[in-house]
């Protein structure tokens, strides 16, 4: 009986986990066949309308929310929910168009997604030492190689591997179909595929705005975060651009992708030095694009440290002390 009993107890970790990640993308692909009966329009509305009703009362909300608060500190309380609210709104239609990739593209004004600047992209491209084509997670995020491929653009997309995997398999397969064959997951493997493509003078294709606990701190919104490392260091590695891409969401499921000039590769000999200049130019548009709307930007992520939270709630709380003891003593010394 207790070997029975062991025998049980050594399996599950495989098993429960295999029949976990099973139910969780049978219910993901009956979702995503829902939204695709309903056609893009409506499943787009809806997709929305869930979110923005259900996510701004979900605990990770407290987590854009401080973010706002760190980033941006002069926007009142209200100015705050509605930016929150609009985000989830924009993060359900997303989720919501998965299953529409075949309606998005550039070719003309059916396909939804209306490009500008592509002079910035096509003339790094025409270099021939390959372009790092980047951009975050604005709007629906996904559109960013369709709207390249439409121009005639060749290339690979870098990418996050999903933690289930039947999940991360329809999600790359649509990735496949309607945007580029090439799709390089995150890890050692996929390093030397990105680096054969620049060798080869193709294109790559990321999103760089999320934390990495391996990356370099430089600043963002006036704040260290822990940045990326990978496009400053190809760029200076193989000679190739750094062109910066804003996707916007326009009303309803229709798109503005628009390519800006190319981000200046710093390269004065000092390698740690020149990263930390690129980076953080990078990350300065960044900050300029998520100033414009600052709810076309996904506000979920922990992009700074807990200690930088703390820290700046106790210099404000220190700052508050100090102006109260002021207002009580217009004469008492200034004190740290």
């Amino acid at each position: 009986m207790r070997a029975d009993d062991d025998t049980e107890t050594d399996r599950p970790a495989g098993f429960w986990q295999s029949l976990l990640y099973r139910v969780e993308a049978g219910v993901f692909l009956a979702v995503m066949g829902f939204f695709r009966l309903l056609g893009l329009e409506r499943a787009s509305a809806l997709g929305g309308f869930i979110a923005r009703t259900i996510g701004p009362l979900i605990s990770v909300s407290k987590r854009a929310d401080d973010n706002l608060k760190l980033a941006m500190p002069e926007l009142s309380d209200e100015e705050r929910a509605r930016i929150i609210k609009a985000m989830w709104d924009n993060l359900g239609r997303t989720f919501a168009e998965y299953p529409h990739f075949d309606q998005f593209h550039a070719r003309d004004p059916s396909g939804r997604i209306v490009v500008e600047g592509e002079e910035h992209a096509l003339g790094a491209v025409a270099r021939g030492k390959g372009a790092i084509i980047f951009s975050g997670h604005f709007a629906n995020w996904e559109l960013m190689p369709m709207a390249a491929l439409s121009r005639g653009i060749d290339g690979g997309t870098i990418y996050r591997a999903i933690n289930n995997p039947y999940v991360d398999e329809w999600i790359v397969r649509q990735r496949k179909t309607y945007t580029f064959p090439d799709q390089i997951a995150k890890g050692a493997h996929g390093v030397r595929r990105l680096m054969r493509h620049l060798r080869n003078g193709r294109s790559l294709f990321m999103l760089v705005d999320q934390k990495m606990n391996d990356g370099i701190a430089v600043p963002f919104f006036g704040h260290a975060a822990m940045t990326p490392a990978a496009p400053a260091l190809l760029a200076m590695r193989f000679s190739s651009a750094l062109v910066p891409v804003w996707i916007r969401r326009e009303p309803g499921p229709r798109f503005t992708v628009r390519a800006y000039p190319e981000i200046e590769v710093a390269q004065t000999g000092d390698v740690a030095a020149d990263m930390a200049t690129t980076l953080t130019r990078i990350n300065a548009f960044f900050e300029a694009r998520i100033r414009e709307a600052p709810e076309n930007w996904l506000w979920l992520h922990r992009r700074w440290p807990k200690e930088v939270g703390r820290s700046d709630r106790a210099a404000s709380f220190k700052q508050a002390r100090r102006q109260g003891r002021r207002a009580e003593d217009p004469a008492a010394p200034e004190t740290s």
